[in-house]
């Protein structure tokens, strides 16, 4: 497989889990290099499903090294439980590293998520939550803790402190809410430290090994290239780099020893939360691929917006991440539809549109203008060999090919590990 990344081609929840799931069985070291507990992977093994939102899904391979770079936001509550989890049915830590140098998600990061999302009403951005944004906020600010500063207590106090000089004043002043003490969060989150410390290391260390023993690392995306804080759709977007930039700075690796990356999009297209979606159905066709897809979002349970696939999209995707390659999820769920709708551009103000408006204005009040495609009634569930697939399938696939300038390699036809076509 070589060195590759595998990032979002949309805005998010494209079935990434299954294909990182795939991918990781060729690599020997599998990463994530940015987010936090705001997105999660689910894969399916046999009976068994899977739903991560911070390790790596190498995770459910003994022999894989897993690493969770620092540029990711980690809170340890969330860690914790999931490490546990994994353990409690059967899979081993052993191979499980977390960079030293990640920062952490601190109880008052989680609040002012919450009071700021409450602030904004109707303007707010659609977050989790979680309290990913003011955790990158306090990073980029340089008053975030480390989990490195976290494994000496001294230093943990000290620098929890003086964070709460600050964060308080926020609490107090602006949202008018009680302030917090140092010691109640020390409390809590000794426990998380105690059982996550024998995990944290230099991480760019173990990954300039690999990479200097010939092994092959596969860098695991989460969100979407639409989410990015740069190349996505600002305001309504995450608070780190999802797209394929965010590996090096994510995780100490250089640029000279990526060999590809993969982007992944849904035969449709689908988001949660605020913001422009162009394409989106409010409509009995939206509703069909939402119960169908199951799409509801794997962190929130929130119901994703559907629309149908987007050519603009895909064409920055490939631009902004260099994608050599495209691995389509969810081709089964358009089985059934008579016909099929692709975006190939949009008109705004009289004018036509054949790339992605980064503004989110223009996007707001962009029209798409719509290739009508024939659809199939063929059961596509399980098929393995690209041949099998109804014309009309195979016309869709070369279509979005065609537009987008790059081969579709993995085309995923159900849900199951094995329902999947690589050609």
């Amino acid at each position: 497989m070589a060195n590759k990344i595998l990032v979002g081609a949309q805005w998010g929840d494209e079935g990434k889990g299954k294909i990182t799931d795939l991918l990781a069985r060729t690599a020997d070291v599998i990463v994530r290099f940015g987010g936090g507990n705001n997105a999660g992977h689910t894969v399916i093994v046999g009976d068994q499903k899977f739903e991560l939102h911070l390790i790596p899904s190498g995770i459910l391979y003994a022999e894989k090294i897993n690493i969770i770079g620092n540029g990711v936001v980690i809170d340890p509550a969330a860690l914790v439980k999931e490490m546990q989890m994994l353990e409690e049915r059967g899979i081993s830590l052993d191979n499980f590293f977390i960079s030293e140098i990640a920062h952490v998600i601190m109880p008052y990061h989680r609040l002012l998520d919450k009071l700021e999302e409450e602030r904004k009403g109707e303007g707010k951005i659609g977050t989790t939550g979680k309290g990913i944004g003011p955790a990158y906020t306090d990073k980029v600010a340089r008053r975030g803790i480390r989990l490195i500063d976290t494994l000496d207590k001294e230093r943990f106090y000290r620098r929890l402190t003086d964070a709460l000089e600050y964060q308080n004043l926020l609490l107090e002043k602006v949202y008018g809410v009680e302030p917090l003490k140092a010691e109640d969060i020390m409390e809590e989150y000794r426990e998380y430290i105690d059982i996550i410390r024998k995990h944290v290391t230099d991480t760019t260390l173990l990954l300039d090994k690999a990479r200097r023993e010939g092994k092959e690392i596969f860098f695991e995306g989460a969100q979407g290239t639409l989410l990015d804080v740069d190349y996505g759709t600002y305001p309504y977007v995450t608070s780190s780099n999802p797209t394929a930039g965010g590996v090096c700075t994510g995780t100490g690796f250089g640029p000279a020893g990526i060999d590809g990356v993969i982007g992944v999009a849904k035969a449709y297209v689908t988001r949660v939360g605020e913001g422009p979606f162009p394409t989106e159905l409010k409509n009995e066709t939206g509703d069909y691929l939402r119960e169908k897809g199951h799409e509801y979002g794997v962190t929130t349970g929130r119901p994703r917006r559907c629309g149908w696939f987007d050519i603009p999209i895909i064409k920055h995707a490939v631009r902004v991440n260099g994608l050599t390659e495209l691995a389509l999820t969810k081709l089964d769920v358009l089985t059934g539809m008579e016909e099929l709708k692709v975006c190939v551009g949009y008109k705004y103000q009289g004018e036509y549109l054949s790339e992605f408006p980064l503004e989110q204005e223009t996007l707001f009040n962009c029209e798409p203008v719509y290739e009508t495609m024939a659809g199939w009634s063929e059961d596509i569930s399980g098929y393995t060999e690209y041949e099998q697939l109804p014309q009309a399938a195979r016309a869709y696939i070369e279509y979005i090919e065609k537009e987008s300038g790059i081969p579709v390699k993995i085309i995923g036809t159900g849900p199951e590990r094995e329902q999947i076509i690589i050609r």
